[in-house]
């Protein structure tokens, strides 16, 4: 569990964040949802540490980030998963060298140890022939596979995503989707995605923080979304006709209850 309580920044004259508070559950797919320029990215940056806000606390467990030093902070970074926009894989490397990766970094564990863990969760992401491939010979959906693979092969306590399905096509969008929703449950992980893709927060959003201009506007699930009357809200996620369709697929649905 991550609990945000009262974050505020601001750079220079310009404050992007406004005395933020929300908690990210575990076992859970925790989505922030918002416009450009909501701040949703720069709080994300804060919740793993890049950026130190002006006030207010970050808790991983219990345990303020914000106060912590650089040692402290690495620690913590040990703990966590990250699925990066452009999946950040090393173009030099093949897809077993690019997750084995953290397992140089931070273990001790002999080759084969290594391997054996490597071989484990890119059969958990349906990518157990792609050990020898490259980055450039793999397909956008397959490079997200294996970048999410990377950032579980260390068993995370808490996995961050931003926009993972940046590039993908919606079929391919659906997969990683529920990737990481399967995932999250196996391994009982906080997840927390950055996202405007409103299929994503259909499908995996069991917890959603919306922000609009630094502040939390509305917070709770893709359930209660469609049923949502803030004003805000609903002018930024109506404006995809898949959850247009799906508020009234829903209220019709409601209405047979009823009769």
């Amino acid at each position: 569990m991550i609990e945000v309580r009262n974050v505020s920044k601001s750079f220079g004259d310009k404050q992007i964040l406004k005395d933020v508070s929300f908690t990210m559950y575990t076992g859970k797919t925790n989505l922030i949802i918002g416009a450009s320029g909501s701040g949703k990215t720069v709080m994300m940056k804060c919740m793993i540490g890049l950026i130190k806000p002006d006030q207010g606390e970050i808790l991983y467990h219990d345990e303020d980030i914000t106060k912590m030093d650089d040692k402290e902070l690495i620690e913590v970074r040990r703990q966590i998963g990250m699925l990066f926009q452009g999946s950040a894989l090393f173009d030099s490397m093949t897809v077993q060298e690019n997750v084995m990766f953290p397992l140089n970094m931070f273990t001790q564990d002999n080759f084969k140890k290594k391997l054996e863990k490597v071989n484990e969760v890119l059969a958990k992401v349906e990518l157990t022939d792609a050990n020898k491939k490259y980055p450039a010979e793999i397909s956008g959906g397959m490079k997200k596979r294996v970048a999410l693979a990377r950032a579980i092969v260390l068993n995370p306590k808490f996995l961050f995503c931003d926009e993972p399905n940046s590039g993908l096509d919606p079929q391919t969008s659906l997969v990683i989707d529920n990737l990481i929703s399967t995932l999250t449950k196996e391994y009982n992980m906080t997840t927390i995605i950055n996202t405007h893709d409103m299929n994503t927060v259909m499908e995996s959003g069991d917890h959603i923080i919306y922000m609009h201009k630094g502040e939390k506007q509305w917070e709770g699930s893709n359930k209660e979304i469609v049923y949502s009357d803030d004003e805000l809200l609903n002018k930024f996620i109506f404006a995809s006709d898949f959850l247009k369709g799906a508020k009234m697929a829903q209220i019709q649905q409601n209405a047979q209850n009823k009769q």
